[in-house]
């Protein structure tokens, strides 16, 4: 059981550090190109923060753990929203005012609706999959298109420049990337196999310990990222990373799934797990772009979504 634990937070700890690393280097060859900031804080650090969920989904499914893998996309969206931003907004109220969320909010929804429908017969195939994958490139390719026309100043493009990291030599950007590629599998693993024993010792299902133990651990990037943000008053930045990671988490990662290891799924799944993935996506929704002229985040809304989230945490290990 110890072993188990161990192989788990070494799993976890090197996964955590290598996907920064991947992000560091692959934000600073993606300047060193010329690439515009908010083209590479909407593609390169938002698929980069996610890169733990998109290594754990391939090795559980590698491992047959289909049910890991789904349960770590639902789990992460779930703890992205209601743990993670819930536990930010505590800080203090967090501003929107960004018009790209107020287009990537109703696509993040748009496609967390269309998973549901995809897993509401049982299944994950691999034209589901296919499907996945498909929208999330055509999504991509539109947004990309819209940072290389648009001209408009957005709050968004400032407090991204901010963050991607400047003057760095190619050599050292390309040597961080090539680390991140080559430690997050092996970590993934790692933390995969422990989990595995964990869940083996306390009876818990393989879906359970992916909307558990993964999904919290593989959310933590998320977290330090959304607390880091609002402290340097970059709200905008500190949301956009929760939505474009819950975009990328519900297509990119949970075709992965699908296109690996096809077939049937855990009926929670599709049942209680989706329901609370499509009510924390429409609550950040509501909260975001219908909460007034403010449109803010505010303490009291942060105590209500970290509740649901030690409710729904709750729940799950009663039902086992």
């Amino acid at each position: 059981m110890l072993f188990n634990v161990f192989l788990l937070v070494a799993g976890l700890v090197v996964l955590i550090w290598s996907a920064d690393k991947f992000v560091y280097g692959a934000a600073a060859f993606a300047r060193n190109l010329g690439l515009p900031p908010m083209l590479i804080g909407l593609t390169v650090v938002a698929m980069g923060s996610s890169a733990p969920e998109m290594f754990v989904a391939a090795t559980a499914s590698m491992e047959g753990m289909t049910d890991t893998a789904i349960g770590n996309v639902l789990g992460s969206n779930i703890a992205n929203v209601a743990l993670i931003l819930g536990l930010t907004s505590l800080l203090g109220a967090i501003a929107v005012s960004s018009q790209t969320l107020k287009r990537e909010i109703p696509m993040m929804l748009a496609a967390t609706a269309l998973a549901g429908y995809l897993l509401h017969d049982g299944m994950l195939t691999r034209l589901d999959g296919v499907i996945l994958l498909g929208l999330f490139l055509v999504l991509m390719s539109y947004l990309i298109w819209h940072a290389l026309t648009n001209k408009q100043q957005d709050p968004l493009d400032a407090e991204a420049d901010a963050e991607i990291p400047k003057d760095v030599p190619t050599p050292r950007a390309l040597f961080w990337l090539v680390l991140g590629i080559v430690l997050l599998p092996l970590a993934a693993d790692l933390m995969v196999d422990g989990a595995v024993g964990i869940a083996k010792a306390f009876h818990l299902s393989e879906l359970v310990i992916g909307l558990t133990i993964i999904a919290i651990g593989t959310s933590l990037p998320e977290l330090a990222a959304c607390i880091a943000g609002v402290l340097k008053k970059e709200d905008d930045l500190a949301i956009g990373n929760i939505v474009g990671s819950n975009l990328f988490n519900i297509l990119a990662v949970l075709a992965v799934p699908g296109l690996i290891a096809p077939g049937e799924i855990d009926a929670m799944a599709s049942g209680r797990d989706f329901y609370m993935v499509m009510a924390t996506s429409v609550a950040l929704a509501v909260l975001v772009l219908f909460s007034g002229r403010t449109r803010e985040l505010k303490p009291w809304h942060g105590v209500v979504l970290v509740s649901c989230f030690i409710a729904y945490q709750f729940i799950l290990f009663q039902s086992h």
